[in-house]
C-alpha cells in the first residue's frame, strides 16, 4: 500500500495554464509523429543531453561554453583553472545517463533515485556512488552579494517526513487526471523548497522534473531540454520560485499558492516542447520518406532499441542489458517478447550468443 500523502500543494489551472497544456500536446504529437530515422534521432538525443548539461550547470555557476562541455564529455578534454567545472559537467551528464535508465525500467519515482541522481550529481563523474542521504543541520540560501537571507528552508528534522510526502503524492496524483506536466512542476517547486541538501539541490530538482515528464510519456523522443529556458532568463526562474509573504518555510512558504510557478513552468514546457517540434521537423528533413505508421506500431523500448541497429544487423540479450539497464532474464524475455510480436526475427538460434535482427516489416525503418 503506497503512503498517503499530507502534501497538498494549492494551485489553480488558469487559462494561461490550460492554453500551454494545449501547445504541449501539440508539440508532443507533431514531433511524435514525424518520420526521423534511428541515426538522426540518437544525434538529436545527444545534442539535448549536451544541451541540458550545459544550461542546468550554467545556471549553478558553471563557467564552460557549450564547446566546451562537448569537448569535456565526448573528448575528455581538460581545461586548465576549470577543472572543478569539469566535473560537475561529468556529474551532471552521468545522472542523465542514470535517468534514462529508470526511464527505460519504467519504475514509480523513490526517494532511492531522487538520492541516487544527487550523488551522481555531486560525484561529479565518479563512477561509484551511494545514494546520498538528507541533510543533517540548517542550511540558508544567501544574496551572492549583499550575503542577505534569500530562503530559509525547513529544519533538518521535518526534511524526510516531506521527502517522503511528495514522493507519496506524486505516485498517487501519477494514477488520477492531474496532467503530468503540472505534476512535474509542482514536484520541481517542493523539492527546491524543502531543499534536503546543502548543494545541488537545484540541478536534482530540473533532475527529478526530467525524471516525471519521461515517466509520464513527455519526453519527446528524448529531445527535450527545459534547462535551456531557465537559463535564458535565471531572473524569471528564480522570481517565479519564490513564492510567499515570508522568506521563512514555516511562515507562508509551504502553504502558499503556487499557481504563479506553474504558470511558468507550463509556459516554459510548452515553448520547450515547440522549440524542439521545430528542431526534429528540420532534422527529419522535407525529403525524409514518412516511417511514422511503422514507429508508431512501436512501445517506447522498441523505439528505443532501434538505435542498437545503427551500427549493426544483429543485437543480443547483453545489448538489451546494457541499454535498459535490466537483468539477464528479463532481457531474454524481453527480445522472446519481441519476437513473438513480429518486431524481431532471430538470425542465430545458438543458445549461449543468440543473436536477433529486426523483422522484415521494420527494416525499412532503418537507414540504408
Amino acid at each position: 500500500m503506497p503512503q498517503k500523502s499530507k502534501f497538498s500543494p494549492k494551485f489553480t489551472i488558469t487559462p494561461k495554464i490550460a492554453n500551454c497544456l494545449m501547445r504541449i500536446e501539440a508539440a508532443k504529437q507533431a514531433v511524435q509523429d514525424l518520420p526521423i530515422t534511428p541515426s538522426v534521432l540518437a544525434t538529436l538525443r545527444e545534442t539535448a543531453r549536451l544541451f541540458s548539461t550545459h544550461y542546468s550547470t550554467m545556471i549553478e555557476g558553471n563557467r564552460l561554453t557549450q564547446e566546451q562541455v562537448s569537448k569535456v564529455i565526448e573528448d575528455k578534454q581538460h581545461f586548465p583553472g576549470r577543472e572543478r567545472d569539469a566535473n560537475e559537467v561529468l556529474g551532471y551528464y552521468a545522472a542523465l545517463e542514470k535517468l534514462e535508465q529508470l526511464t527505460a525500467s519504467q519504475s514509480a519515482v523513490t526517494e532511492t533515485h531522487i538520492q541516487t541522481l544527487h550523488a551522481l550529481v555531486m560525484a561529479e563523474g565518479r563512477k561509484k556512488i551511494k545514494p546520498t542521504p538528507y541533510r543533517d543541520g540548517q542550511n540558508v540560501i544567501r544574496d551572492s552579494r549583499s550575503r542577505g537571507i534569500v530562503y530559509m528552508p525547513p529544519e533538518a528534522k521535518d526534511v524526510a517526513k516531506l521527502m517522503k510526502e511528495m514522493v507519496a503524492w506524486v505516485a498517487a496524483t501519477e494514477r488520477k487526471e492531474l496532467p503530468c506536466p503540472i505534476r512535474a512542476g509542482i514536484a520541481h517547486y517542493e523539492f527546491a523548497t524543502i531543499h534536503p541538501y546543502y548543494d545541488g539541490n537545484g540541478r536534482t530538482a530540473r533532475l527529478l522534473t526530467t525524471l516525471i515528464l519521461h515517466l509520464g510519456g513527455y519526453d519527446l523522443k528524448g529531445l527535450t531540454s527545459l534547462e535551456e529556458y531557465y537559463a535564458r532568463n535565471l531572473g524569471a526562474y528564480y522570481e517565479a520560485l519564490t513564492i510567499g509573504p515570508s522568506h521563512n518555510y514555516y511562515e507562508g512558504r509551504a502553504k502558499s499558492d503556487i499557481t504563479k510557478w506553474v504558470e511558468y513552468f507550463c509556459e516554459g514546457m510548452a515553448d520547450s516542447f515547440e522549440s524542439v517540434k521545430r528542431r526534429a521537423q528540420e532534422a527529419a528533413g522535407s525529403g525524409a520518406q514518412d516511417r511514422s505508421p511503422a514507429l508508431r506500431r512501436l512501445d517506447p523500448r522498441q523505439r528505443k532499441a532501434l538505435e542498437l541497429f545503427r551500427d549493426s544487423n544483429n543485437i543480443t540479450s547483453r545489448d538489451i542489458e546494457a541499454l535498459f539497464g535490466i537483468s539477464q532474464r528479463a532481457a531474454r524475455n524481453l527480445l522472446t517478447a519481441w519476437v513473438d510480436s513480429g518486431f524481431l526475427a532471430i538470425a542465430d538460434p545458438a543458445k549461449k550468443s543468440r543473436k536477433y535482427g529486426l523483422a522484415l516489416d521494420y527494416q525499412a525503418i532503418i537507414e540504408p
